[in-house]
């Protein structure tokens, strides 16, 4: 009788603890939770899969089938909720972190302790890449973070620094040689930009001035990863780019030679510039002075035009006049002899 009795409290005892306390969880605020009854995650209905959400519009159409993940019911911060004993509630964080872009989760002494990522130039330079990724965990493909893969954020970073490493070594400057630049200048103005003029040969340089665009093409690259992995890299700030240390002697010649080629290129266009000015002054200077000397031809024409439609005395009038106002300022004066016919007189 009393062994009956122990085993029914103990049963009883163990239910409360299995199935009340051990039942009841809550989920932070910082945090998603899904359930799963015996392994299996609860999904939502019709089927739905994240190849319909708009993430997966990142993927190429050859790999749509292979990430075609089911979307699963999420639960949202708060609480408390209660769970069965078949069932297992997997909390995931969704806050956003930060790591170092050479970061390696299964491999601590990898990049020299993650700490530099190591690549290759197209121009065979190994180099060493520091800077930082911003990444979470994206709410809508848990299935993928949780199910899909067994280390998600080492398949994440394998990822990136994959097309890093592509990128570095494939990268080309958008920019023009000098002939190039003088060549594309307008043919209107005849202004030179040499500010966009780039030398070719130093894949370590283009990279270093263009860090913005490599960092904008990595977060292009990067939109698939929440369809893939179920992670979204936010940002990736590619900070220092390092040549070996051989050569940075080198490399540095070469940077002073180019800046003191870019400096004597940006002299050149000053001074361009400047005459080119002054040669629109001086045009715009004769062209003034020749409009002022027309002007008075122009009205005299008019007046003349005038007087004639009054009649031809009044223009032998104005000639009279004419020459009378002059005969004061002219130094010689020679007339027709009233007497001889071809004969003239000079009066000084």
């Amino acid at each position: 009788m009393f062994v009956v009795l122990g085993f029914l409290v103990g049963a009883i005892a163990y239910f409360l603890v299995r199935c009340v306390l051990s039942g009841v969880y809550q989920v932070q605020q910082n945090e998603r939770a899904i359930v799963t009854s015996f392994g299996r995650a609860q999904r939502l209905g019709g089927g739905a899969t994240s190849i319909e959400l708009p993430m997966a519009e990142h993927l190429e159409e050859e790999h749509r089938n292979r990430y075609r993940y089911p979307q699963l019911r999420v639960v949202q911060p708060g609480g408390p909720y209660f769970k069965l004993p078949w069932q297992k509630v997997h909390k995931v964080d969704v806050a956003i972190r930060t790591v170092n872009a050479a970061y390696d989760p299964e491999s601590p002494s990898a990049n020299q302790g993650n700490t530099v990522l190591e690549a290759v130039t197209k121009d065979q330079l190994n180099i060493g890449v520091t800077g930082q990724i911003r990444y979470r965990v994206s709410e809508q493909n848990l299935y993928a973070y949780l199910f899909g893969v067994k280390n998600p954020l080492a398949h994440v970073m394998g990822y990136f620094v994959s097309i890093l490493r592509e990128r570095i070594a494939n990268f080309e400057a958008t920019t023009l040689n000098p002939v190039e630049a003088l060549k594309s200048a307008d043919e209107e103005t005849q202004h030179v930009e040499f500010r966009s003029v780039g030398f070719e040969g130093v894949s370590i340089n283009d990279l270093r001035k263009n860090l913005n665009d490599l960092n904008d093409q990595m977060s292009q690259e990067c939109l698939s990863s929440a369809a893939r992995y179920g992670m979204v890299l936010d940002a990736s700030l590619i900070t220092g780019i390092d040549p070996p240390e051989e050569i940075e002697s080198a490399l540095a010649a070469i940077n002073t030679a180019h800046n003191e080629v870019s400096s004597d290129l940006s002299i050149a266009q000053a001074l361009a510039d400047q005459k080119i000015e002054q040669s629109k002054r001086a045009v715009e200077i004769e062209t003034m002075r020749a409009q002022a000397e027309v002007q008075p031809l122009l009205r005299l024409s008019e007046q003349l035009h005038r007087l004639k439609q009054s009649g031809s005395r009044v223009i032998e009038a104005y000639r009279r006049n004419a020459r009378l106002a002059l005969l004061p300022r002219a130094r010689r004066v020679i007339t027709t002899s009233a007497g001889s016919a071809g004969g003239a007189e000079v009066r000084r």
